[in-house]
């Protein structure tokens, strides 16, 4: 294949502690909701116990339609269901409830911290940051708002501002392992790997069975080309949790990098299986039929990446090459036109537009695409040899000559990927 494999080094960062506040049990009272407790008493024990979400939110809604609740115990079971909704990404909800708790003084910062992660959650990185700006000025000694404020800035793409939070946290609560993992991520993204490794190392020590940092590990040895040891925190963190899609993913690309194409392949079907919208395991596997010549697969693959997200640059772009070569040059060209929109001035995706053009016979236009190509990568090979093929047909045969030569010497089998693409 002319493109280079993406290595595609996804983390798992979000598993946030939410601040659930179990409040004591109310006074006997009775209402309804749903879904309904047989009793007050069960309302009680699903709104103030620690019991599944849908659980919390039906106890909670009981108790709180009486309008009989007051002070500490309305923030209370607000608190409880909110934090029931955030469980169950019903973001809207949990902010309205998180907003009510705001209103009780006392439990202020407690409102304020988890309507912060809800709005993580929503996207509104900006929201969240100035609510837990807040909460932590109320309460500088909540290490899970520290931990969740790092958690937004590293969404953001701060990942100083992301260690100095967890900093703190791990300050505040030394011995919880999800700080010392995600501040790994974020010594990853500020470029510090050392570092993250041994973030993920004490996490593991902490908590041996802790799946997610021997994920996090296996990315940070992967990184240091050492596939023994990547793949056996891979094989760890599977067995702990066999449902992780990711793992299955990266796992997926450590066989590719070794020529393993068939575990590649068997663990990707494992990822997309559990997670149907995986679209960079779409496309990661659309590549591997590609690499085996098998151009239907391949092309279903593209497309569900594509379908999954819409402003997938290079599976636009791996999709147009597909087209080429099932002979759909002018559907070819509207996916490479499409990618370039998402990412100007690709010189792969100029380069697989040329080839379009060259296909469709518009000689000129192939040529300019070739030398824009060129011009970001000097050294492209197909851009050599497909501005070779056009001079060729437009007469110019020494510079042709050139042009392929060029190419040659670069990838000596350049002649035989063109001939796939039905260009001679």
């Amino acid at each position: 294949m002319r493109h280079s494999w993406k290595q595609l080094l996804v983390r798992g960062r979000l598993a946030v502690a939410v601040l659930i506040w179990l409040a004591p049990p109310l006074a006997a009272t009775a209402a309804l909701a749903e879904p309904q407790p047989s009793s007050e008493t069960t309302a009680q024990a699903w709104c103030f116990g620690r019991k599944d979400p849908a659980q919390r939110i039906g106890g909670c809604s009981f108790l709180l339609a009486l309008r009989k609740l007051r002070g500490k115990q309305r923030a209370g079971a607000s608190l409880n269901r909110g934090s029931a909704y955030l469980e169950s990404n019903d973001l809207d909800r949990a902010i309205a409830d998180f907003t009510d708790v705001i209103k009780y003084e006392p439990m202020r910062a407690k409102g304020l911290a988890n309507r912060g992660e809800a709005y993580r959650r929503k996207g509104d990185v900006a929201a969240a940051i100035a609510d837990l700006d807040q909460a932590i000025a109320l309460d500088p000694r909540d290490a899970i708002a520290y931990y969740n404020r790092g958690i937004a800035y590293s969404d953001r793409g701060e990942p100083v501002l992301a260690i100095a939070d967890y900093n703190e946290a791990i300050r505040l609560s030394p011995k919880d392992a999800w700080y010392y993992n995600n501040r790994g991520n974020s010594y990853v993204d500020a470029k510090q790997p050392d570092r993250a490794m041994a973030d993920y190392d004490r996490a593991i020590r902490l908590d041996p069975k802790f799946a997610l940092a021997y994920y996090n590990r296996g990315n940070a040895y992967r990184g240091r080309d050492d596939f023994e040891h990547a793949l056996a925190d891979y094989n760890t963190s599977l067995r702990l949790d066999p449902r992780y899609a990711p793992a299955y993913g990266n796992r997926a690309r450590l066989f590719r990098d070794r020529g393993e194409i068939d575990r590649a392949l068997a663990d990707l079907d494992q990822s997309l299986r559990l997670d149907p919208a995986g679209s960079r395991d779409y496309y990661a596997r659309g590549n591997l039929h590609l690499g085996r010549q098998d151009y239907p697969r391949a092309f279903d693959d593209f497309s569900n990446a594509i379908k999954f997200n819409a402003k997938y640059a290079a599976a636009l772009n791996a999709r147009c090459l597909t087209r080429v070569i099932l002979g759909q040059a002018q559907q070819a060209l509207a996916d490479c036109e499409q990618s370039l929109q998402w990412k100007p001035d690709d010189p792969y995706t100029l380069d697989s537009r040329g080839i379009c053009r060259l296909k469709l016979g518009e000689l000129d236009a192939a040529t300019a695409d070739f030398d824009a190509a060129l011009k970001i990568n000097p050294k492209l090979p197909s851009s050599l040899y497909g501005r070779g093929v056009a001079r060729r047909k437009k007469g110019d045969a020494d510079a042709a000559q050139a042009d392929i030569a060029a190419a040659q010497a670069i990838q000596s089998d350049i002649a035989r990927e063109f001939a796939r693409y039905g260009v001679e």
